[in-house]
């Protein structure tokens, strides 16, 4: 079995619920993936991690960050992959408020600006979590060269990715559990 392949079994099996959800982009759904039960998990991570690190193999990137909290454990499994690879790499969080005390930041860890970075996030819906980062991280001063996904659910985000001139990838979409995109998507 491919390293894709665990990685979709172990959404199917640990992160996959179906039911009535109201998703954090306020759409109605009937099945909500919890991207952390795989982040927050031994192997998810591994796997997520690697493919993550893979899925960039081209892109021109000095630090990796997202939205904290849902970010955080993608953000050091990348590093870890990168340091194992011998790569150096800086990660960043954003916050949702900034600090209250000290640096009174959005954005925390070595990242400075002028960097090249990628913002990632576990599930994409509309993007909205990757895109309030991409405020952030470009207030800062910092240039998103790509938004990176564990899964897209074709649900907007990509198109609004791509309104922003932002390119976008994604590990798995929602297809890879056998869930047609809504209509239009």
């Amino acid at each position: 079995m491919t390293d894709r392949q665990r990685l979709i079994e172990l959404f199917l099996a640990r992160a996959l619920k179906f039911g009535d959800f109201t998703l954090a982009s306020g759409k109605k759904s009937t099945y909500y993936l919890d991207g952390k039960q795989i982040s927050l998990h031994s192997t998810g991570l591994r796997l997520v991690s690697q493919g993550l690190f893979d899925l960039l193999s081209d892109v021109d990137y000095s630090a990796i960050g997202g939205m904290t909290i849902g970010a955080d454990p993608i953000i050091g499994g990348v590093l870890v992959v990168a340091g194992e690879k011998g790569r150096s790499l800086d990660g960043f969080l954003v916050r949702k408020e900034p600090k209250g005390h000290g640096t009174q930041r959005y954005i925390e860890g070595p990242v400075v600006p002028g960097s090249k970075v990628v913002v990632i996030d576990d599930v994409v819906t509309t993007g909205g979590s990757a895109l309030q980062a991409i405020e952030r991280i470009e207030e800062f001063g910092c240039q998103v060269v790509c938004v990176v996904g564990i899964v897209d659910r074709k649900e907007g985000g990509a198109a609004n990715f791509a309104a922003k001139g932002v390119p976008f990838r994604s590990l798995l979409t929602i297809e890879d559990f056998g869930i047609a995109p809504p209509a239009g998507h």
